[in-house]
């Protein structure tokens, strides 16, 4: 048998949860406003930017108001923390770079993350609180343009980073060059990564609430379709067409057959690239294809990067 939901308890429950309540434990009243933590987090103002209980068009618009306005403190600090990583690329700080790029990539994980509670709001009720949004899009959020922007200025960072140190990327990634600055690199991807991921949740969520297609517009007059491309859009382009480059230059050959022997693969404790930028240091290169030394030793690895140019003077 169907019945209707019994709101009694709920409103009483309302009703004391938008009071201050007193904490037995500290003995105080929190709620007030008076209190350090709240003073320090500006919680009465904080908790205010939301649309009052008796203006919301829809429940749901509690959720939906309080994802965005997460959303753009996130892209705050990102934007922020984008500033000391510029910082530190240029004074060549790169331990620093390293910790705070790891932090970087943790916030847009979040952001990612945040969206997925999103989608726990089904279309209709979303319709609903679309009708009130106006024109408002992604595209409009200041997080968003100023951490593109702000990753702009990372990359030309980065370049100004490799000018310092005489290295292009594609030698940066090859074997032998700068583990730091490949370190660097790779952190990069990382961020990239993230902020993709995070606009192909949005791209979900979008698909789930109003449908991606030529015919569907979003508020900003735009097909929900161009999100395709936009969530694929990288931050630092450079570091995935680099990966193209060194594929390009790859070869099959100097592998091994599937089940074969592998043992003698690493000599020592130095791994293959360690041993081949060893190889091409001592000038084994010399117009033919580098032999690994466990090869020349009768151990019988190939050497799986000898097709890879050698470093570039």
């Amino acid at each position: 048998m169907n019945t209707a939901p019994d709101y009694s308890h709920a409103e009483k429950l309302l009703a004391e949860l938008s009071s201050p309540l007193f904490n037995p434990l500290l003995k105080k009243w929190v709620g007030r406003g008076e209190l350090d933590y709240e003073l320090y987090l500006k919680t009465p103002t904080l908790l205010s930017l939301q649309s009052p209980e008796a203006e919301r068009i829809a429940h749901d618009e509690l959720m939906f108001q309080l994802v965005h306005q997460a959303q753009e403190l996130w892209l705050k600090l990102a934007s922020r923390e984008t500033v000391e990583l510029v910082a530190e690329l240029d004074g060549d700080v790169l331990w620093g770079a390293s910790a705070r790029l790891e932090r970087l990539t943790r916030v847009l994980r979040t952001l990612g993350s945040e969206l997925a509670v999103l989608e726990t709001m089904t279309p209709e009720v979303y319709q609903v609180i679309r009708r009130s949004l106006g024109n408002g899009s992604g595209q409009e959020s200041p997080g968003y343009n100023t951490f593109r922007h702000a990753a702009a200025g990372l990359e030309a960072a980065l370049e100004r980073l490799l000018e310092r140190r005489e290295q292009t990327l594609k030698s940066v990634y090859t074997p032998g060059g700068p583990e730091d600055l490949k370190r660097i690199c790779e952190q990069l991807v990382d961020v990239d990564e993230s902020f993709q991921d995070w606009l192909y949740a949005h791209f979900q969520l979008v698909r789930r609430t109003i449908g991606v297609d030529r015919t569907v517009k979003a508020l900003d007059g735009l097909p929900t379709q161009v999100l395709v491309g936009r969530m694929t859009l990288p931050l630092f382009r450079q570091l995935w067409d680099v990966r193209v480059e060194l594929t390009a230059a790859w070869r099959r050959e100097g592998g091994m057959a599937p089940g074969t022997e592998r043992s003698g693969c690493m000599v020592g404790e130095r791994s293959v690239h360690e041993a081949q930028a060893a190889h091409e240091r001592a000038g084994c290169m010399a117009g033919e294809r580098s032999v690994h030394p466990a090869q020349a030793a009768g151990g019988g690895c190939p050497v799986v990067h000898a097709v890879l140019p050698p470093v570039e003077p």
